[in-house]
C-alpha cells in the first residue's frame, strides 16, 4: 500500500492498540491491587470494576500526555488516579462534606483477600464516611500506611490525617441489617430459556431498540442487531462461543482454557446482594464452573442494559466466592492469537 492509499484512521488505530497493549504489559499486573483499593472505596464489586476501567483509561491517556518521566511508582500513581476520580464523582453528586484536602492515594503491600464477613462489616461501616475520611481510614487500617505516608498520599498534613481518622472512626457504628432480595423479573427467566435453547432471535427480541450490551472492558453494542451480528455480536458469541477452541480474531489465553470442554455455556439467575444477576456456566473435565457473570437492567418485560463481566477476574472471583459456586477466570486480555 502506498502512502497515498493508506488509511490514516486504521494506522492510528493500530498504533493506539499497540501502545495500549504495552501499557497493560506493565500496569495490568497491578490490577488486583487496584481492584482491592477501589472495592474499599466504592463498597461494591460492580462499581469497583467500573472505577478500575476508568482509572486504566485515564492513566493511559495521562501517560501519553506527560512531559516528564513516567511515574516512578506505578502502583501509587494508579491509586492516586483512582482516588481523584472517585472523589470527583462524589463531589459532583454532592455527597461529600468539606473536611480536608483532596486525596491522592499511594501504594499498598500485597495481602490475601479478607474473609467475606470481616470485609463486609468493615465495608458497611466505612461506607458511612465522607470520601476523604474513607480514603484515610482505608489507607491506615487496610493498607497499614503511616500517618506521614497517608499525608503524602492525600496531599495534606499528618495532623489533618489524624483528625480525619478521628472523625471517621467516631462515625463507625454497627452495620444495618441487609435487605431481602426481590424476585427476579420474568424477563430474566425468558433470557435464560432463550439462551439455553440457543435461540438467538428470541434472545435478542428481549432487548429494547435502545438497549446496550457490553462486554466490560472490551466492547459496547447498541441495539439488538449489533448484539446478534454473526461476526462481531456479543450475544452471538455468548450463545455459540466455544471456549476450548482458538479464534483467529483473538481470545482467551491457553492457560485459562485448561480443562474446558467443547460445549456451549448455559445461564441461570442467582440472587446476589439484593439483585438478580446472571451466571454463565461452562463444562470442564472436573465439572461445571462459572466463567462469567452479568448484571442487567430491565424496563418492564424487556432488557435495557446487559453488562457481561467475562474479562474481569476480580469480580468473577468475588461474586462466585460469595455465592459458593465453582468458577474459572478468563484473564484480563482478549487479544491473544494462536501462533
Amino acid at each position: 500500500m502506498t502512502a497515498s492509499t493508506r488509511d490514516p484512521a486504521g494506522e492510528l488505530s493500530d498504533t493506539v492498540k499497540g501502545s495500549w497493549h504495552r501499557f497493560l504489559d506493565i500496569y495490568e499486573l497491578l490490577r488486583p491491587d487496584l481492584y482491592r483499593y477501589c472495592r474499599y472505596l466504592t463498597h461494591s464489586p460492580w462499581d469497583a470494576e467500573d472505577l478500575v476501567q476508568d482509572v486504566l483509561a485515564r492513566a493511559f491517556v495521562t501517560l501519553g500526555c506527560l512531559f516528564q518521566d513516567p511515574p516512578p511508582n506505578p502502583r501509587a500513581w494508579l491509586f492516586r488516579v483512582a482516588s481523584n476520580l472517585w472523589i470527583d464523582r462524589k463531589r459532583r453528586s454532592r455527597e461529600e462534606p468539606t473536611v480536608m484536602a483532596e486525596p491522592e492515594p499511594a501504594q499498598k503491600s500485597h495481602a490475601t483477600p479478607e474473609p467475606r464477613e470481616s470485609r463486609e462489616a468493615a465495608g458497611t461501616l466505612i461506607e458511612r464516611l465522607s470520601p476523604q475520611e474513607r480514603a484515610a481510614v482505608v489507607l491506615k487500617d487496610v493498607f497499614d500506611l503511616t500517618l506521614d505516608e497517608i499525608a503524602e498520599v492525600l496531599s495534606t498534613t499528618s495532623g489533618a490525617v489524624k483528625a480525619a481518622l478521628h472523625r471517621g472512626r467516631g462515625k463507625l457504628v454497627a452495620p444495618e441489617p441487609t435487605t431481602t432480595c426481590p424476585a427476579a423479573p420474568a424477563v430474566l427467566d425468558a433470557f435464560c430459556d432463550a439462551f439455553n435453547a440457543r435461540d438467538l432471535e428470541r434472545l435478542t427480541a428481549l432487548l429494547l431498540d435502545t438497549s446496550t450490551v457490553e462486554i466490560v472492558g472490551l466492547v459496547t453494542e447498541y441495539g439488538p442487531e449489533a448484539a446478534k451480528n454473526t461476526e462481531t455480536g456479543s450475544f452471538n458469541g455468548m450463545v455459540f462461543g466455544d471456549l476450548s477452541t482458538d479464534d483467529e480474531r483473538g481470545g482467551i489465553e491457553p492457560r485459562h482454557r485448561s480443562g474446558v470442554l467443547s460445549s456451549p455455556g448455559r445461564v441461570e439467575v442467582r440472587e446476589h446482594r439484593g439483585e438478580s444477576i446472571l451466571l454463565f456456566w461452562y463444562a470442564h473435565q472436573d465439572g461445571d464452573a462459572v466463567r462469567a457473570v452479568a448484571r442487567v437492567e430491565t424496563d418492564q418485560d424487556r432488557l435495557s442494559r446487559v453488562r457481561n463481566y467475562f474479562f474481569t477476574p476480580d469480580v468473577i472471583a468475588e461474586v462466585c466466592r460469595e455465592l459458593g459456586v465453582p468458577f474459572r477466570v478468563n484473564g484480563y486480555r482478549y487479544w491473544w492469537q494462536p501462533g
